[in-house]
């Protein structure tokens, strides 16, 4: 028999089948911390807002609600047939991790302020017009914190491969980024 520990609450044996469930848990959970320090994740001011609504709404509305649920489901009888039970533990279950995860997050994010006004090298928060060579094509991305990411929207994360190979570039610079469809190559048009 193996022993975890997860963090504060008590030293849990469990048998086999269960051990991949806390391993799981427990490498979240190390995997935040990294010892004694902790990562910073960029973020704007607006996207740390959006992750506190969402915490917000999980803890007051859907984690209630589930609750709710749950409490419905045992009135159905005998549980271990009860389907709906199930499904609402698990629910709970998806929840809660939703909700340390999002607690974990905002509290190693660092919000950067995005500077306005002239830019002469791409920083966090600024916006890049590139031309693809290959394609010939023009497409503008700006440079924010992963879980702002959203590249269909014109988004990208500084953490990326081409956030990361854009980061201090300047106007007229050529970059090689290695993409899942191969190596891509972009001329730096604009900063804004």
């Amino acid at each position: 028999m193996e022993r975890w520990y997860e963090t504060g609450i008590s030293t849990v044996s469990l048998g086999k089948g269960h051990q991949s469930n806390i391993r799981g848990i427990y490498n979240t959970k190390h995997e935040v911390l990294k010892g004694n320090r902790m990562e910073r994740i960029p973020i704007t001011r607006e996207g740390l807002e959006k992750l506190r609504t969402e915490l917000n709404r999980l803890e007051s509305v859907e984690k209630p609600q589930n609750i709710r649920a749950i409490e419905e489901a045992r009135g159905h009888g005998d549980l271990s047939e009860n389907a709906e039970y199930h499904a609402a533990k698990e629910r709970q279950s998806f929840l809660e991790g939703k909700i340390n995860e999002l607690k974990a997050t905002i509290g190693k994010s660092e919000v950067l302020e995005v500077e306005s006004g002239p830019a002469d090298r791409i920083v966090f928060g600024r916006t890049a017009r590139l031309f693809n060579l290959q394609t010939d094509e023009e497409i503008t991305y700006q440079l924010l914190g992963p879980y702002e990411s959203d590249p269909e929207n014109g988004r990208i994360s500084v953490t990326s491969p081409l956030g990361q190979a854009l980061i201090g570039k300047e106007v007229g610079d050529e970059i090689s980024v290695r993409t899942p469809g191969g190596v891509e190559e972009f001329e730096i048009l604009e900063i804004r």
